[in-house]
């Protein structure tokens, strides 16, 4: 059984950086993409970036040019480095990874909440 565990979310002001981590285990299979979603209350839960294997990271319009999504495959780790915090990038932050085995299958983290406020 794939499990994600999540961690770094907590309460920053704004401008501020976070740092989330994921690490991914319990995987026979090679991992495809690896993601982060965002829910904020009383919204649908959002895209804020993935990276597939071997390929190039997309990011949200809303994140692009201040968080970065990195992997380390070693590790079976994504990143989300998160600088410029705003108040809108208040959620609950949830990582995902993609594993083919015969088919694609999504996998997804607890959750982790990022609040930005002063």
């Amino acid at each position: 059984q794939v499990q994600l565990v999540e961690s770094g979310g907590g309460l920053v002001q704004p401008g501020g950086s976070l740092r989330l981590s994921c690490a991914a285990s319990g995987s026979r299979f090679s991992i495809n993409a690896m993601g982060w979603y965002r829910r904020a209350p009383g919204k649908e839960r959002e895209l804020v970036a993935i990276v597939p294997s071997g390929g190039r990271a997309n990011y949200a319009d809303s994140v692009r040019g201040r968080f970065t999504i990195s992997r380390d495959n070693t590790k079976n780790t994504v990143y989300l480095q998160m600088n410029s915090l705003k108040p809108e990038d208040t959620a609950v932050y949830y990582c995902t990874v993609q594993i083919y085995s015969g088919a694609y299958i999504n996998y997804w983290g607890q959750g982790t909440q990022v609040t930005v406020s002063s």
